[in-house]
């Protein structure tokens, strides 16, 4: 069985796999390889533009592929699924980092911080107009679109606050940390007058687009709105509309539709829009976590061909 690497992984990590039977180890490709070189590899760890190439080619012996991360939209998911191959994500990782990121702009924004760090830059002491502005997180209620690891971890960390949390999924099923769950797409009352919104659903053809105009229409707590999921899934001239038409107190966005953010994009000096660049799932020690999922199923796979952890189903596209 042949392992071809498209992220690097550690001396130690190699270690580990040169302890695995029958596993032979390619290493992460030149600008001058040809992908042909790699047509008998089975596994792939890892994504790029090389991985497209050797998609492509039609010998090649690809039975699955380790992502490294937890969306895999940015995939050929079609050709994945049409040569019948395996693709598991690294779902579960990132909800700590996520969870904590969201955390801090809830208290940011409520104690009045995002405010006085702008007024910093312009030389003002707002104290009288803040003092009367900033609140508590306790008794207001938050609805998150996701109830998966990251959605749950957030609602978590928003019940030690004393917060109320609605969830919303795909069905409306019930999930633990959430007071109460919806169907996406419904217009509950404690959605429409939440003090904060947060999105962490993956990007599907269901879902992009899905916060537009008529979504932010529906609202009427003047919430924070907080973008941790997919860039696409975000009308971005109905965000601006409803930020400029105070729909929303504010807008956080550590994904955007097409990142990096040109220079020139007016979002830079959008009024009360704060733009984090894609890192709200980061942390020192990503690669050894994303590694010990792929560790965990090459050990399953060589064993019997089976996979443990998150294999993606293909049709949902998560």
């Amino acid at each position: 069985m042949k392992l071809g690497l498209l992220f690097n992984i550690t001396a130690a990590e190699r270690q580990q796999l040169a302890a695995l039977p029958d596993l032979e180890v390619l290493d992460l490709p030149t600008a001058n390889t040809d992908p042909k070189s790699w047509l008998d590899v089975d596994i792939i760890y890892g994504w790029d533009a090389f991985g497209d190439q050797l998609l492509q080619l039609p010998n090649n012996h690809l039975k699955w592929i380790q992502s490294i991360s937890a969306g895999i939209d940015y995939m050929p998911l079609a050709a994945i699924k049409q040569q019948d191959i395996l693709l598991t994500n690294t779902s579960g990782i990132h909800a700590e980092p996520i969870a904590e990121f969201v955390l801090g702009y809830l208290l940011a924004f409520a104690r009045g911080i995002l405010a006085s760090t702008q007024a910093q830059g312009q030389h003002r002491w707002v104290s009288d107009q803040l003092r009367g502005q900033v609140f508590n997180l306790s008794h207001n209620t938050i609805a998150i679109f996701g109830t998966g690891h990251i959605g749950t971890r957030i609602a978590h960390y928003c019940h030690s606050f004393g917060m109320t949390t609605i969830g919303f999924n795909t069905a409306g099923h019930a999930t633990p940390e959430f007071d109460a769950t919806f169907a996406s797409g419904a217009n509950p009352p404690a959605l429409q007058s939440a003090k904060f919104i947060v999105n962490t659903l993956p990007l599907t053809a269901k879902t992009e687009a899905f916060f537009d105009q008529a979504f932010f229409d529906q609202l009427t707590g003047h919430p924070l709105f907080i973008n941790v999921g997919r860039g696409p899934s975000v009308d971005t001239a109905a965000l601006q509309a409803a930020l400029t038409q105070q729909q929303l107190a504010g807008a956080v966005l550590d994904v955007l539709p097409d990142e990096p953010l040109a220079p020139d994009s007016p979002l830079w000096d959008q009024p009360n829009l704060w733009i984090s660049p894609h890192i709200s799932g980061g942390f020192a020690d990503y690669g050894a976590a994303a590694f010990a999922i792929l560790f965990k199923n090459l050990q399953a796979y060589l064993a019997d061909g089976q996979l443990t952890m998150n294999q993606v189903d293909l049709d949902k596209g998560y």
